[in-house]
């Protein structure tokens, strides 16, 4: 089994910054990728940040400049650094894993989802 654990989320004033967590772990051969995504009332899950299986990193139009993600790889551990949180920016932030997991029979590709994270930006 994997799981992704995220933490970090809350409630901040517009221009305020917060910092997420994400940490895969379980049976895991490789991690290929991991990132974040969001998810406000009303609207479509969205890519936020994410580092590809060529370790590239992607941001959507909305973030740039404003939000960073990391990671730790021995960790399995990506980070999201947000700054100058704006109330657009309030949704619940899911962290998810694409990985290469062992069930002591076989490798599969596996792709896990976190329970999710509030954050919450006020004017």
């Amino acid at each position: 089994q994997v799981q992704v654990v995220e933490s970090g989320g809350g409630l901040v004033q517009a221009g305020g910054s917060l910092r997420l967590s994400c940490t895969a772990s379980g049976s895991i051969v490789r991690v290929n990728a991991m990132g974040w995504y969001r998810q406000a009332p009303g609207k479509q899950r969205e890519l936020v940040a994410g580092f590809t299986s060529g370790g590239s990193t992607d941001y959507a139009d909305p973030v740039k400049g404003r939000f960073t993600i990391s990671r730790d790889n021995a960790k399995n551990t990506v980070y999201l650094q947000m700054n100058n949180l704006k109330p657009e920016d309030t949704a619940v932030y899911y962290c998810n894993a694409a990985v290469v997991s062992d069930n002591g029979k076989a490798y599969r590709n596996l792709e896990v989802w976190g329970q999710g994270t509030l954050v919450n930006v006020s004017p």
